[in-house]
């Protein structure tokens, strides 16, 4: 199969506008997986609760879902991408996924960083794998990836890749992914935005270098940190299958949960 990622730099605030912009990337790549970045519909840098409680949508019957369902439909493809996600009175960092025939799930972010604590509620589902047919995906969102229990949970859970929505402002990430994937034995996408966003006195610039990463822990395509751009590239899924790394270590069969601490 082919996935990939798309990386811009959305305009805070400007709905339409970013959906737009990312359709232009979706359509000019053929992918049968597309991952696009963290809230990428509305921006990130938020300075007051008010903001993003009208910039959130609910899930499924939002203007962002249903347009990513329409992308994917005619494009016959799957699409993860970021959104602020409003049920009831409660915002959350959301993911949602869409195929062919619509909406598949959404997931809400666990691990809240810096100040998304003021904006948003801490995701109150587990980590879902769904099967896609020609794979079974998970889905985390930006700084979950510094807690290892995120992807290790998917990969347990049966996802072959994991679809990483993010904005990552920290130089960290992309080279931990190479770790990640190793010690879960999966694919990783991690789709990030890229700019910068100058609101009032609060300033972001992100990092670009969105990448797909193997089982292997090679880097098989990542971006530039300033550019704009979408790719996709052809994966074996039958890697992701293999958890041995000898003929004696198989990485999930050699676990011992009964010696590890969780408190």
């Amino acid at each position: 199969m082919k996935v990939g990622f798309v990386q811009f730099s959305p305009v805070f605030g400007q709905v339409e506008d970013n959906i737009s912009r990312a359709e232009c990337f979706i359509e000019s790549v053929e992918a049968d997986l597309l991952v696009l970045p963290e809230l990428f519909n509305t921006g990130y840098l938020i300075t007051s609760r008010e903001e993003i409680e009208k910039l959130a949508e609910p899930v499924p019957s939002g203007i962002t879902t249903e347009a990513l369902s329409e992308m994917a439909s005619r494009r016959s493809c799957y699409l993860v991408a970021g959104i602020a996600e409003r049920d009831d009175d409660k915002i959350y960092n959301s993911a949602v996924c869409v195929g062919p025939h619509g909406f598949i799930g959404a997931y809400r972010k666990i691990h809240l960083f810096s100040e998304e604590k003021n904006w948003f509620s801490p995701g109150n589902r587990e980590f879902q794998v769904y099967d896609i047919g020609v794979c079974r995906i998970g889905i985390m969102i930006c700084f979950d990836w510094i807690f290892p229990e995120s992807m290790r949970t998917l990969s347990l859970k049966g996802a072959h890749v994991i679809c990483h929505p993010s904005n990552l402002v920290l130089p960290f990430c992309q080279d931990a992914m190479k770790t990640r994937s190793l010690e879960n034995r999966v694919y990783s996408i991690t789709a990030n935005r890229t700019g910068s966003e100058e609101r009032g006195d609060k300033k972001l610039s992100y990092t670009g270098k969105s990448q797909v990463m193997s089982p292997e822990a090679e880097l098989i395509i990542r971006s530039g940190d300033d550019t704009e751009e979408a790719h996709a590239v052809a994966i074996d899924i039958s890697k992701a299958e293999k958890k041995l790394l000898n003929e004696y270590n198989d990485l999930f069969k050699d676990r011992r949960p009964e010696f590890y601490f969780i408190p």
